[in-house]
């Protein structure tokens, strides 16, 4: 007998009865009980979360080979980081996958190097709303957590806020932006809810992802990659280890809420990823990318005309430029406009 035969005789019998509820056995009530969470996780399914976000495949699809793609249209200079950010996505995506924590990456780099606009595009590759799915909680360091003094108050709300998130979702994004400008221990509650065996009464946080951006160490960044040019190292053949123990090291010792914190110490922060600093042919890509995003063809005499006007570099290496890409969208906007 089916599932849905045995469900309608069960309802059928509630009608005709006179004391329906009386009538009918412990087991026949079993089976309209399961019979009614059935037909409600159905309905939920085909119905409800075809019209609102749910926590399903449906409204988070997880599309890494979509970010991979979109990474390697509009991402310039930052090999590293398509070599490292996408593959660890896709192995904690994976179906086989068996995770024992959430994946947590550190991005580090001077301003305009594209840390925002990475974390902007895994939460759009990740959920069909982007990141204004309910899934995706950021959090500012100078708007949520400016006071030194409120520590403790911020490790409460983000303890609190992390909990409710995942019991909402498993599969929630964690963005914590300008991490430099936050209060030292601002995380060191949030150490152990991203640690192995986190929760006691069975949430699960195995399949969250936390990412921390910072400028944190973007210098110290600059200054390893000049020194490695200098020696002769092409800037696309630096690798990870050139920079990752000098990213962990700045982190947990310069200002800002990594400094001290329990998460480096409990090493629970499993990619610490560089952001290289734009040079001219790099700073180029960008203006030449804004161009086509208003959907005309670059203009040369423009770009040439910003980047005398408006890109300085550095003072040590003259190679790189001090604001990356940032700011480069409006003044693209108004001289074609």
């Amino acid at each position: 007998m089916s599932f849905l035969t045995l469900l309608t005789l069960c309802l059928g019998l509630l009608v005709i009865q006179p004391r329906p509820l009386e009538s009918l056995e412990p087991i026949t009530m079993s089976a309209i009980g399961f019979g009614a969470l059935g037909i409600g996780a159905y309905f939920k399914e085909y119905t409800y979360c075809r019209f609102t976000e749910c926590c399903d495949d449906r409204s988070i699809p997880g599309d890494i080979n979509e970010l991979n793609a979109s990474l390697k249209r509009t991402l310039f200079g930052q090999h590293i980081v398509a070599q490292h950010v996408v593959p660890a996505l896709m192995a904690h995506f994976s179906k086989s996958s068996k995770s024992r924590k959430p994946l947590v990456f550190s991005f580090h780099g001077q301003p305009g190097t594209g840390k925002n606009f990475v974390a902007e595009q895994i939460a759009q590759a990740l959920y069909l709303e982007g990141s204004k799915s309910g899934y995706v909680a950021k959090y500012l360091g100078q708007a949520d957590f400016p006071q030194a003094e409120n520590v403790g108050l911020y490790k409460a709300r983000i303890n609190r806020e992390v909990r409710a998130h995942l019991r909402s979702c498993p599969r929630s994004l964690f963005i914590f932006d300008e991490v430099d400008k936050m209060p030292s221990g601002v995380f060191d509650t949030l150490a152990s809810l991203v640690d192995y065996n986190a929760f006691a009464d069975g949430t699960d946080n195995t399949k969250a992802i936390f990412i921390f951006l910072s400028n944190t160490a973007g210098s110290h960044i600059a200054d390893q990659l000049g020194n490695l040019m200098k020696h002769g190292t092409l800037r696309e053949d630096t690798r990870l280890s050139d920079f990752e123990a000098l990213l962990k090291k700045a982190a947990y010792n310069l200002d800002g809420g990594l400094k001290r914190t329990t998460l480096i110490d409990a090493h629970v922060i499993d990619h610490y990823i560089p952001f290289l600093p734009m040079e001219k042919v790099h700073v180029v890509q960008c203006l030449e990318a804004e161009f086509r995003r208003w959907h005309r063809q670059p203009d040369k005499q423009i770009i040439g005309d910003i980047l005398s006007s408006s890109i300085s570099y550095d003072r040590t290496h003259g190679l790189f430029a001090i604001s990356g890409c940032k700011t480069l969208e409006k003044k693209v906007a108004m001289a074609i406009n």
